[in-house]
């Protein structure tokens, strides 16, 4: 078995195993796991807490006696199972909670059977603690352009259009499962904290940092999940281009975009309830009233004009000036597409 140390976010993006395997318990998986690895629990969650708990109630020795039955008869079932097709060049990168009990026994076994594998030393932790000093204790060297605009400004859109035209680009909400509003759920479960930054150095770190990557301005909170410090730190003092557009094409695209939200009336009333604490009743029962029969241009005129923009003027990023200012007369495909062309050949 070989060895493997990850020294920085760069190791990951050279690794030349063919299958990075898991071997922790599903629910350990579920919370965070190394990009693109598989879960191969040598344990299930049961089971797992079933020899915790003989550990500290019986004997360490009992537990790893018993612990070892389970993980023999788990390793048989994933060899029967999802590495039966396995040939003799496949080579696993095999990694546990610290690289400890769990991951030696699985990649023995595997050794055993004659493949070529390599073992994470320290575990999950070790890459855990990188991701931590990555986006919590080290300044990125990365150079972002925020793409800033108020609510309904196509600033998302516009982030696609430049993946189209091969500028670098970050996108948070694609990452959070979130499109950063009060509105902005998809229907899918946020990933945890952990997993979010997982994703987010892992896509830095495949970024180029010489090259403008562009980010939408988002708040510190996308969704439930916290942007981490050191990009925040990032964001904050990026240069930005301001996207400004007429209401009527604003509201226009805000059907379009959040046409979602019209085919479930009772959650959409759900949202807008939740606005009580910052308008009128007559205010909020007029939205109500809207969404009632469909007339989805005028909420969402009244969402950008009474809710969304006076916010967004005393927010903090109003006050840093922008590098590049762009005003739209429509919203639609090909004003979008035309204008990512500008902005990659100007800032990329």
């Amino acid at each position: 078995m070989t060895p493997l140390i990850i020294t920085s976010m760069a190791d990951m993006h050279k690794l030349t195993a063919d299958t990075i395997i898991d071997v922790r318990a599903p629910a350990e998986y579920a919370e965070d796991h190394l990009p693109g690895a598989i879960n191969l629990p040598v344990l299930s969650d049961a089971e797992r807490a079933k020899v915790g708990t003989i550990y500290k109630q019986a004997s360490p020795f009992a537990a790893r006696k018993i612990g070892g039955a389970l993980v023999a008869h788990n390793t048989a079932a994933h060899l029967r199972g999802a590495l039966a097709e396995k040939d003799g060049a496949w080579q696993p990168l095999i990694y546990c909670w610290r690289g400890g009990q769990r991951s030696s026994a699985f990649a023995t076994i595997l050794d055993q059977v004659g493949w070529r594998v390599k073992l994470l030393q320290g575990g999950y932790q070790s890459y855990r603690r990188e991701i931590v000093r990555t986006l919590y204790k080290t300044p990125l060297p990365h150079r972002l352009m925020l793409i800033s605009g108020s609510t309904g400004t196509a600033k998302t859109a516009l982030l696609h259009q430049l993946v189209a035209k091969g500028a670098q680009v970050l996108d948070i909400e694609e990452i959070a499962a979130h499109r950063g509003s009060l509105f902005g759920g998809i229907g899918t479960a946020q990933p945890s904290q952990k997993m979010f930054e997982t994703s987010i150095a892992s896509r830095l770190a495949a970024l180029d940092p010489n090259k403008i990557t562009f980010v939408e301005a988002e708040s510190s909170k996308v969704g439930d999940r916290l942007i981490p410090p050191s990009l925040w730190a990032l964001m904050a003092n990026a240069s930005r281009i301001q996207i400004t557009a007429a209401l009527e094409a604003r509201s226009s695209f805000l059907c379009r975009a959040y046409s979602d939200l019209t085919q479930d009336k009772p959650a959409l009333n759900d949202l807008l309830s939740k606005l009580r604490p910052y308008h009128s009743g007559e205010r909020i029962d007029q939205w109500h009233a809207q969404a009632q029969i469909n007339d989805w241009q005028s909420l969402a005129a009244g969402l950008i004009k009474d809710h969304y923009d006076p916010r967004y003027a005393k927010s903090a990023e109003v006050r840093n000036k922008p590098v590049f200012s762009v005003n739209l007369l429509d919203l639609d495909d090909n004003t979008l597409a035309l204008t990512a062309d500008k902005l990659h050949a100007q800032f990329s």
